[in-house]
């Protein structure tokens, strides 16, 4: 197993910052935001616990366009079974350029795109945008049929609120 590189990173003090301790990715490197007064031994043991971090939730949203794609077939066997034929996409994959949307369906192609946005959120909420654009399939447009499918998943209002409530924050839409 090869060895993981430790990434370039960039410490950041802050006079304004008393307690609190936050790192992000800017491309290549990682950015740790530590307050001003803390000793040199306090920032290696910060740098070292955010890296940590960092990794750990890296890990967590490595999600591949195959279990997405599985993901996909379990909720056609649970919810949409009796349309089956009209509802197996050709693809379904993550995407990192749709930053103004959740997810998009082109029922011509039969390919589905999930925005790698919602990698992070509730499996019960990427379950819900799967199966929306998995409905449009069938039905393309929002009309009664549509949301009388989509509302097979008793998820369905929990996970539309949540959205609403990360769009109102982000400027995203809901799809809908």
């Amino acid at each position: 197993m090869a060895a993981t590189r430790k990434p370039v990173v960039e410490v950041r003090r802050s006079q304004r910052r008393r307690r609190t301790v936050s790192a992000y990715r800017d491309g290549e490197r990682v950015v740790v935001l530590i307050p001003d007064q803390f000793s040199r031994a306090e920032e290696t043991e910060w740098v070292d616990r955010m890296l940590a971090r960092l990794a750990a939730r890296e890990e967590r949203l490595l999600r591949t366009d195959a279990e997405l794609l599985a993901r996909a077939r379990r909720l056609i066997t649970r919810y949409l079974d009796d349309h089956r034929d009209q509802v197996l996409p050709d693809s379904v994959r993550w995407v990192t350029n749709q930053n103004g949307r959740w997810g998009s369906c082109t029922p011509a192609d039969r390919t589905i795109r999930i925005s790698h946005r919602i990698q992070e959120m509730p499996e019960w909420v990427i379950d819900y945008v799967l199966l929306h654009e998995l409905v449009h399939l069938v039905v393309p447009s929002h009309n009664a049929r549509f949301w009388h499918l989509v509302g097979r998943y008793p998820r369905t209002e929990r996970a539309r609120g949540y959205l609403e409530g990360i769009s109102a924050a982000t400027g995203m839409v809901l799809d809908d």
